[in-house]
């Protein structure tokens, strides 16, 4: 059944970042290098007339210097993260993971890139597959960025480009193929979704790793017909193999008519044997044709004169 339109279309909207904790390690770092340099201040208040205390103080100045610039250049890149760089406007490097320096004033992050894998979830709704019926699709997919110069330089924002792209892909994909091929291969659908939304985001330096379909929504009325034609269907099948089994059956008893006739003890022992299974089953009474006993040659109905036969032929006492 068709599902309500959704409040919110997660395909059309940025996916939202997680609120980051302050790196407590570069903040006391700062805090340490920012303590060092305020201790220098004071003894920056007089300059000495000396040589060498002007030496000194120049020293200390110099010193004053670099700590500031290695605070407000330091920067620090997790893991999984790459930063894009720029100088002065343009492209400089990919940068981390780790420690890096950047000329202030000069160098600025643009934008920190997450590397691993991902996962977004998308879906197309009410959309008429290629024999006119309609359905709704949901799917997700997994995906990374491989090549974070090209995700951060060739598209304004890859995530929102990823996910439009996957839902324009799974209309595509739905409006070329029939209701039957979604419901017996899901795989080929999901191999089509991927391999067109991978296409589209290479040029970007995102590749689409695996595509999975979660549910497929049709309308009510079409769900009882598809119902009724998979219950025919099961009893179509039913059929088919009672009459398989029953040709079965006919084949290995015609076999067995065909032995039996070949070997004439054999069909009294196989009648001995009916006859051993009815009294195992505490029959009291029991009816036997006549050309049982004409076969056995006797009036015995328990066989036991075919079985003195069958002996005194064996050679037994």
């Amino acid at each position: 059944m068709i599902s309500k339109p959704r409040k919110e279309d997660q395909t059309l909207v940025k996916q939202r970042r997680r609120w980051k904790m302050p790196d407590i390690n570069m903040l006391l770092i700062r805090l340490i290098l920012l303590a060092i340099a305020t201790a220098l201040v004071p003894s920056l208040r007089f300059v000495p007339s000396d040589t060498t205390g002007a030496a000194l103080y120049l020293f200390r100045l110099v010193i004053l210097c670099v700590i500031l610039l290695f605070i407000f250049s330091l920067r620090k890149a997790k893991e999984w993260d790459r930063a894009i760089t720029l100088r002065l406007g343009k492209f400089h490097k990919v940068k981390g993971p780790g420690f890096f320096f950047l000329i202030p004033l000069v160098d600025q992050v643009y934008r920190t890139i997450d590397i691993r894998i991902r996962v977004m979830d998308f879906y197309a709704q009410e959309t008429l597959t290629g024999d006119s019926v309609t359905i709704g699709v949901d799917a997700f997919c997994f995906w990374l960025v491989w090549d974070p110069q090209k995700a951060a330089l060739e598209v304004e924002d890859y995530e929102e480009a990823v996910a439009l792209a996957s839902k324009a892909a799974l209309r595509n994909v739905i409006s070329k193929n029939d209701l039957s091929t979604f419901q017996e291969r899901e795989d080929l659908i999901e191999k089509q979704i991927q391999e067109e939304v991978d296409k589209q985001t290479t040029e970007w330096g995102i590749t689409v790793q695996y595509v999975e379909i979660t549910d497929i929504q049709i309308p009510e009325e079409l769900q009882n017909s598809l119902s009724r034609v998979a219950q025919a269907e099961r009893e179509k099948r039913a059929r088919i193999l009672l009459a398989e089994a029953e040709i079965e059956i006919a084949r290995k008893l015609e076999e067995a008519i065909s032995i039996y006739a070949k070997n004439g003890d054999a069909m009294k022992l196989k009648i001995l044997t009916i006859l051993n299974e009815g009294l195992k089953a505490g029959n009291s009474m029991m009816l036997v044709p006549n050309s049982i006993t004409e076969e056995l040659k006797t009036r015995d109905v328990f066989g036991l004169a075919a079985l003195n036969e069958l002996q005194k032929k064996d050679g037994v006492p």
